[in-house]
């Protein structure tokens, strides 16, 4: 089943009042309460089938590390399940509210990040997935997430539901808000990190102001320098990347030809090809820098087996580094289930959505296509390594400390909806009820059954010896 969107660019011309008629028109084709279902029937594809379709395009060697990662606990399953659950949002029923999708909203692609401003914003920070398509499709993702998360915790369902709600909750109200926003201050919106510590301050214990402050502070210690210092080591040759198989790869180590520089030259010129997609005055700034080494990073679980550089640049010296990423950007996983744009690189889809979706982007965000050592041309997406990135624990929160972070991440997703699609339409479907709130929550217990089902087939697939897996 293929979801139909409607052209959101249409609200433009639309008073109003006929644009929440339309978001209230789209409770015809998808009633509130028809997203509190989920169950998986005969025609739902075996998910270790669907698991091995995208391990076929990855690095071999690293295939049997993402299948690991993932069996280490159902939320870290539900991390590198994207395709899977596409798959199932896919044939429920749609408002067809179209908006950027993030395509993988769990909660962890929430983060702390810097701005070009050198402020420290709450946002998404993962786009590999992103597409345009219903926006209920992230926020059940979201919410699934929670539930998945209170469930590895221990917290009764209860606990869980409440963080579900109240994820759900708080992305209603802000669209809510958006909606009565004139269009540039919904473009001009960004969750600031003290901002968001006051707010909540008044909801939070001692302890948990304790520690939301303590990660704030660590995020600011996380900059390139950081990266720099852990990644590198002075050699004779001046500072080069640290070899640490097979997670982090120079190439020189890839290479059966050391003599052979042919990917080298290549990667060069992915640096220069990728610099043309980026604002003149950046370009500038880029020129100022040497490429002096790369290798090949395993990162994330969803993303293990895909091609990741790390590169090394410097600029005056060897104290003045650049470190950029270069990320394999494959078709996104929603592209198969609606009637989104295609592109002719799959990295310029990423680095569209993120510029739609994050308020601040990093200035170094581009895209370019390269050769790889298997002779294969693949799409990337480039940007900085580390900028002042502060990550969630969520295994250490109580309950109540996930609810307020479920809080934070729907009305973080309300804002990054309002920016690409209507939110007076969402709004008006959404409604000042908790209708929508409690077929969330009804779905998230669903579909993390589901999950744990999915997970279980996987192990069992490794029992077997149909694919391999290896923790590292």
């Amino acid at each position: 089943m293929t979801t139909q969107l409607t052209d959101e660019s249409e609200h433009a011309v639309l008073s109003p009042a006929e644009r929440a008629a339309h978001g209230r028109e789209a409770r015809r084709r998808a009633p509130r309460s028809c997203h509190g279902w989920f169950e998986a029937d005969g025609d739902r594809p075996d998910p270790v089938a669907v698991l091995e379709r995208q391990s076929a395009t990855r690095v071999p060697e690293l295939v049997p590390v993402r299948y690991g990662r993932m069996l280490e606990s159902p939320f870290r399953f539900y991390r590198g399940a994207a395709a899977l659950m596409a798959t199932d949002l896919g044939r429920l029923p749609s408002t067809g509210l179209t908006v950027q999708l993030c395509g993988d909203a769990h909660l962890l692609n929430f983060r702390l990040l810097a701005s070009p401003e050198r402020h420290l914003v709450f946002d998404i920070n993962d786009f590999d997935e992103t597409f345009p398509g219903p926006f209920e499709w992230d926020v059940k993702r979201l919410a699934a997430s929670f539930a998945i998360a209170g469930r590895h915790n221990g917290f009764s369902a209860s606990e869980q539901d409440g963080a579900v709600r109240a994820c759900v909750r708080a992305y209603r109200a802000r669209m809510r808000e958006f909606a009565a926003m004139p269009t540039l201050d919904v473009w001009y919106a960004q969750d600031d990190a003290d901002r968001m510590s006051a707010l909540l301050a008044s909801s939070m214990s001692k302890g948990a102001r304790r520690r939301t402050a303590a990660a704030t502070a660590k995020a600011r210690t996380r900059t390139h320098l950081q990266a720099f210092a852990k990644l590198t080591r002075v050699t004779a040759d001046g500072r080069r990347i640290a070899p640490d198989p097979p997670l982090v790869t120079p190439l020189r180590d890839l290479l059966t030809d050391p003599s052979d520089d042919r990917q080298e030259k290549e990667l060069r010129g992915v640096v220069e090809d990728y610099a043309r997609t980026l604002s003149s005055e950046r370009r500038f700034l880029l020129r100022r820098y040497r490429l002096v080494d790369m290798a090949r990073k395993v990162v994330g679980v969803g993303s293990v087996g895909t091609r990741c550089w790390i590169l090394l640049l410097l600029g005056k010296g060897d104290d003045d580094p650049l470190l950029l990423q270069a990320k394999e950007a494959q078709e996104s996983v929603l592209a198969a289930h609606t009637s989104g744009p295609r592109y002719d690189n799959q990295g310029r889809r990423v680095v569209t959505g993120q510029r739609l979706i994050q308020t601040t982007s990093d200035i170094f965000l581009g895209w370019t296509r390269a050769v790889g050592l298997d002779g294969v041309g693949r799409d990337f997406y480039v940007r900085q390594l580390w900028d002042w990135k502060g990550i969630a624990r969520p295994d250490t929160m109580d309950p109540d400390l996930l609810r307020l972070f479920a809080q934070l991440c729907g009305a973080g997703l309300a804002r990054a909806h309002a920016r690409s699609g209507d939110p007076v339409a969402i709004a008006a479907y959404l409604g000042g009820s908790d209708r929508f709130d409690r077929a969330l929550a009804a779905f998230a217990q669903a579909y993390a059954d589901q999950n744990e089902r999915d997970a279980d087939a996987l192990a069992a697939a490794v029992a077997s010896g149909r694919v391999r897996a290896s923790t590292l």
